[in-house]
């Protein structure tokens, strides 16, 4: 028989909306570990037939949030990646465009420029990614001046350190600053929350982040920055999908969930989308739900589709280098 999750490190989670969230983090169940992990080995083992694995694909590059986090990135590259973005594949106008151009604020304006009049958004990285460490002052500074040079998406981080000394209600607090930030703009931006789930140690913190992010008004948990690895993996996103369906089961707040680093084949994509289903079901297969963080999956799907439709692999070179 399972048990909730109490650890003696939630103390200040003293007043007001902390109790709320002392009480919610409370009836956050342990997590079983194997069972996790062979229900996402079994999910990522199904085949599909070719006509639901076209479909598939062409949903994945929807929901890519083409990224480019690089301290050589420069307005060319932006630039580059931007038409990309827009026309993933030039010589086939059935190839749709993704969902989002994830950059540094220092590149946005030069995002938002290449892609006036699409449907890609940009995204921008805030809050002294990747770390956290900074004070608040600085981080919501962060957040207003992405905001203001026209970031669409902000993707913040979590202070880890306060998160794993048990600081939840610093946490939670944080989140709850930026997310009034990014709201005051419009009802337009969304807030990406990263766990950053490789310096989390346990599914259990996993599942107790997923919910304290949603809980102060996230409306995309996010599983890593890719600076640091274990990035993304099948079993962490499968405890924060099922952290979302419980969420959603108590709150009728329906939350996203992108999955960001190492990911880079079609056949991980499929896994990641079959998960999703089981998990979450249809109404979570959009890129307004879901998003995947890469830079090299793009090409790949890329290249599964036009092997799929004709029948020989193309390879690489006939596609732009990321």
């Amino acid at each position: 028989m399972t048990t909730p999750v109490v650890r003696e490190a939630d103390r200040d989670l003293t007043t007001g909306r902390h109790q709320a969230l002392g009480s919610l983090l409370g009836r956050v169940w342990a997590v079983d570990q194997v069972g996790v992990e062979e229900r996402a080995a079994s999910l990522a083992k199904r085949s599909i037939k070719r006509e639901a694995k076209l479909w598939a694909l062409d949903l994945a590059i929807r929901m890519v949030d083409l990224t480019t986090l690089e301290g050589k990135d420069a307005p060319g590259k932006i630039r580059a990646l931007a038409g990309k973005a827009r026309r993933p594949d030039p010589t086939d106008p059935s190839i749709p465009s993704v969902a989002a151009l994830c950059v540094y604020p220092n590149m946005i304006q030069t995002a938002k420029e290449a892609l006036a009049g699409s449907s890609v958004k940009v995204a921008a990285v805030a809050t002294y990614f990747p770390s956290g460490q900074s004070p608040m002052t600085v981080k919501l500074a962060d957040v207003r001046e992405a905001l203001k040079l026209g970031a669409d998406e902000i993707d913040m981080v979590i202070d880890r350190g306060a998160f794993l000394a048990g600081s939840y209600g610093k946490v939670y607090d944080e989140i709850a600053a930026v997310k009034e930030v990014v709201g005051a703009a419009d009802g337009e931006h969304h807030l990406k929350v990263i766990l950053e789930t490789g310096e989390l140690e346990t599914y259990d913190n996993v599942r107790r982040a997923s919910v304290l992010a949603m809980a102060a008004g996230a409306d995309f948990i996010k599983t890593s920055t890719g600076k640091v690895q274990p990035a993304s993996t099948l079993p962490v996103t499968l405890v924060m999908l099922e952290a979302i369906r419980d969420f959603y089961a108590q709150t009728g707040r329906a939350v996203g969930m992108k999955p960001a680093g190492g990911i880079r084949t079609s056949r991980e994509a499929i896994s990641y989308l079959t998960v999703l289903y089981e998990t979450l079901g249809p109404d979570w297969m959009t890129p307004d739900r879901f998003r995947f963080g890469a830079s090299t999956l793009l090409n790949d799907l890329l290249m599964q589709i036009r092997k799929e439709r004709s029948g020989r692999y193309s390879g690489s070179d006939y596609f732009t280098i990321d």
